[in-house]
């Protein structure tokens, strides 16, 4: 079935989230194994100051010790989704597609590059202009320049071709919270957010309206 389903879990702590999104790929699996009809959840939520380390991350990219991370009121978790270590906290729309992505006819690589381009036209409607970079997944400004800037972080995991974690575009995020680590494992590149590129703080709830149906669009329609 090549419909989705919407779900927002608003303000959720990290590890809670990460239980909810296993139980929800661990029963899709299981159906699809089974040979029964399998769903597709898009889940929307905002994590409270977390940084989390992917499986084949360094976890020197983290810049402060525990007592520091106490400090900022930020917690560290090393999770299961490829990548490297990444921030997430309020004013950051996070989503996690549950897909099997045999409803869309799809492979991994092709899966990512459809959230990438569904994140991009999501931000042109705010006339923010961003594309994919060589060699990296998410979503960049200024690619080619030495102003080059991530606005959205991807990192997932997939099993059976059901996938889980996904992505964080800066919202009306706090960025200096990135000043703590090597985003992604970059030491050259910058981080943004639609903030501080529109110079205003964005509606989240309007700009989830805008994912919803550019991701539904890009996959569906």
């Amino acid at each position: 079935m090549s419909q989705i389903q919407f779900v927002d879990w608003g303000l959720i702590e990290y590890n809670e989230a990460w239980s909810k999104q296993e139980a929800l790929f661990s029963a899709t699996i299981e159906r699809k194994v089974g040979g029964i009809e399998t769903d597709n959840f898009l889940v929307f939520c905002e994590h409270p100051h977390v940084y989390t380390l992917g499986k084949s991350g360094d976890e020197q990219n983290l810049l402060l010790n525990y007592i520091q991370l106490q400090a900022k009121h930020a917690s560290f978790v090393q999770t299961n989704r490829g990548g490297d270590i990444t921030y997430h906290g309020p004013g950051q729309v996070v989503g996690y597609p549950i897909f099997d992505l045999a409803n869309f006819n799809l492979g991994l690589k092709q899966y990512i590059h459809y959230i990438e381009e569904a994140i991009i036209h999501a931000l042109s409607l705010y006339n923010i202009q961003s594309s994919c970079l060589d060699g990296a997944t998410g979503v960049w400004i200024d690619v080619g320049l030495p102003t080059c800037r991530k606005i959205c972080a991807i990192g997932v995991r997939s099993s059976r071709f059901v996938t889980m974690h996904g992505f964080a575009l800066n919202v009306n995020t706090q960025l200096e919270y990135f000043n703590y680590i090597n985003p992604c494992g970059f030491i050259d590149k910058g981080v943004t957010s639609m903030e501080k590129e529109l110079g205003h703080k964005v509606d989240i709830e309007q700009l989830k309206l805008a994912l919803r149906t550019s991701i539904q669009n890009q996959f569906v329609n």
